[in-house]
């Protein structure tokens, strides 16, 4: 069976829990045991996870799924943010089936990932493959739960974003002219460049820092090296195929911070998402599919979660109230929606936004356009 084959199957996925607690396993038994039995020196992805010298991952249609939907879920696993992949684990489950039952999608092909920090830690990205059947537990198993970060409230999700934009292929997308879906979970800020040295070390080719992004991998324009560039580059260059969104949940260190914020706000406007309870994730991100997939409003989403039986329909409520007013004006002409700026950065202009109005103040201009003081970050 091809990758993005098959269908999800529950009664699998509960026998696999079965099974795993018979024999004394967690879900994560690849880290359990690389991380008690390897030095950390040694640490390395799982070949399921490895990003290394990954040409693309695909999302693609067959017989099966004529019209497959690719939807990447990345999370940080440093610090506080580690016990996100244990609760997606235990959530799957409800995840595929509230988009699958409740038709928010019909052919979903699910990736996912987790994010680090390029500078310290032995295992910084790790890209699993869309799939529509139970492999995608097997990703969530695969997955190195570093627990590390670099200590400066930035990990590497430029990194992990320059891999989304450069290293997929959607069907969805190059078919149908539909962007894909990308959540990424995490309570810190990305770097301001993608760092050439990390794309050579961590996904297996040089690149140049200067020009214009928007080679494939391998590719050259008039002799020269795909080029790096800044986040802000990057996320444009990322929009174009994915609806990207930023979930940042209770627990984590930096939550509800201004700076925080405000530098994802200003790189993905109103697709930004506080969460009071991380248990909540997985219902969070299949009721934001199914509102901007236009299948439910927030009303009948909640509706569905108290249907199969979810508990967390008030935090999903807080969380996707003020995206769903938003997008009620949009759809009014009350308000252009900021992804649909063509190349113009995703920003939106004229907000009142605390957090947003603090990045400002910082002498940004709503722009992230700020370095640290590391010498290794600047590449001029």
């Amino acid at each position: 069976m091809g990758m993005g084959g098959g269908h999800w199957n529950d009664e699998e996925y509960r026998s696999a829990e079965i099974y795993r607690k018979a024999t004394g396993r967690s879900a994560f038994d690849y880290n359990d045991r690389i991380i008690s039995r390897t030095p950390r020196n040694q640490w390395r992805a799982h070949s399921l996870m490895e990003p290394y010298d990954v040409d693309v991952r695909e999302s693609r249609d067959s017989a099966e799924h004529p019209t497959s939907l690719a939807i990447a879920v990345l999370f940080d696993v440093t610090g506080s943010m580690g016990g996100v992949p244990r609760v997606l684990q235990t959530k799957l489950a409800d995840l595929h089936g509230l988009l699958l039952r409740k038709r928010y999608v019909d052919h979903p092909q699910i990736m996912f990932g987790a994010i680090g920090d390029a500078y310290s830690d032995r295992v910084p990205l790790q890209i699993g493959q869309f799939e529509s059947d139970n492999r995608m537990d097997q990703q969530l198993g695969a997955i190195v739960l570093e627990g590390g970060g670099g200590g400066q409230m930035r990990e590497s999700y430029e990194l992990a974003m320059y891999f989304m934009a450069r290293h997929t292929s959607l069907d969805c997308h190059e078919k149908r002219g539909k962007r894909g879906y990308l959540f990424i979970i995490g309570d810190e800020m990305p770097y301001p460049n993608v760092n050439p040295q990390h794309i050579s070390r961590i996904l297996g080719y040089r690149v140049e820092h200067s020009g214009r992004p928007g080679e494939r991998p391998g590719e050259r324009r008039g002799g020269a090296a795909p080029t790096a560039g800044t986040v802000e580059e990057v996320v444009r260059e990322l929009t174009r195929k994915f609806d990207v969104y930023y979930i940042l949940p209770e627990g984590s260190s930096y939550v509800g911070n201004d700076e925080v914020l405000g530098t994802w706000r200003a790189l993905l406007g109103q697709n930004v998402i506080q969460l009071d309870d991380l248990d909540a994730v997985c219902e969070t991100i299949a009721l934001t599919i199914g509102l901007a997939e236009e299948r439910i409003d927030l009303d009948a989403g909640l509706e569905d979660l108290r249907d199969v039986g979810s508990g967390a329909g008030r935090s999903v409520e807080r969380a996707l109230g003020g995206l769903q007013e938003r997008r009620v004006r949009d759809r009014r002409g009350q308000r252009r929606d900021p992804r649909d700026a063509g190349d113009r950065h995703p920003i939106i202009g004229g907000t009142q936004d605390p957090a947003v109005t603090y990045l400002r103040s910082r002498g940004v201009e709503y722009t992230y356009d700020t370095y640290d003081n590391r010498p290794e970050s600047r590449w001029s």
